[in-house]
């Protein structure tokens, strides 16, 4: 009988030779690479202003108008710009390509971060796009961790509200001058930090049985804030309802005073 050279399913062939070796190493490298982030001394990489007018009109009318607001600039994706700006002019530079007749990014697809790891910033990304002049724009600002906050931008969209709350649950970004900061995806009293961060353990910062302890012993307060329990408490508790606020009323009921 002569045995078959193919490999079995589910078997693992055993490194064989330099390059099986090396294909390890790797593996291990891109292991630790996620669970420890990149180097410092990689991260720490000298980003300038490149020479050269862009080809995008926004960055264009950014650079002439506020330069020293802006840090650099990249193109991905073959024709994706985005834009870095200094944190403290982020607000004063996203109001104005709102509100600039000439730039007109009207709509707010998208808040978010990212955490690359090693101890460098994180950015908190603002995905723009202006239907009108059919053009979209990326900006970001960085953030140290020793700092992480940055102006809310509802004032300017009211579509990122909840955005910011998510990124604020997830990364730890609070957004100054956020009218309802609060965490949207985890429990209000979720303790084990903010999930998205690249120090956040993989399977979390308890042990699963103490995960599983808090899980079943949560209450159903626990996933509402104090404003929305009020609107679940039982109608006793609330007070009775005055007699314009049945079924039919035509607004609130007169004070006494005001009556005839």
């Amino acid at each position: 009988m002569v045995e078959s050279s193919q490999a079995q399913p589910g078997a693992v062939a055993p490194p064989n030779g330099a390059g099986a070796s090396n294909q390890v190493q790797k593996y291990e490298l891109a292991l630790r690479a996620l669970e420890e982030g990149l180097p410092a001394a990689e991260a720490a990489v000298e980003r300038t202003l490149p020479e050269g007018a862009p080809a995008h009109p926004s960055v264009v009318a950014l650079l002439e108008r506020s330069r020293d607001a802006l840090l650099f600039w990249e193109v991905v994706a073959g024709d994706e710009y985005v834009v870095f700006v200094r944190p403290e002019r982020c607000f004063e530079l996203l109001r104005w390509l709102k509100e600039e007749p000439s730039q007109a990014y009207l709509y707010l697809s998208d808040v978010t971060a990212v955490d690359y790891g090693g101890g460098r910033p994180l950015q908190v990304v603002y995905q723009l796009w202006s239907m009108v002049l059919k053009r979209q724009l990326r900006v970001k600002a960085e953030l140290p961790l020793s700092a992480l906050e940055i102006d809310s931008v509802v004032p300017i969209w009211n579509a990122a509200n909840w955005l910011e709350r998510e990124v604020y649950d997830l990364f730890g970004i609070r957004f100054l001058g956020h009218p309802d900061l609060r965490r949207i995806m985890m429990p209000n009293n979720y303790a084990e930090g903010h999930p998205l961060r690249k120090d956040f353990p993989l399977r979390g910062r308890f042990s699963r049985a103490e995960q599983t302890r808090r899980a079943l012993s949560m209450d159903t307060e626990d996933f509402y804030s104090p404003q929305e329990l009020v609107f679940m408490q039982p109608e006793d508790e609330v007070g009775p309802p005055g007699p314009d606020s049945g079924p039919g009323a035509g607004g609130p009921a007169e004070p006494e005073g005001d009556r005839a």
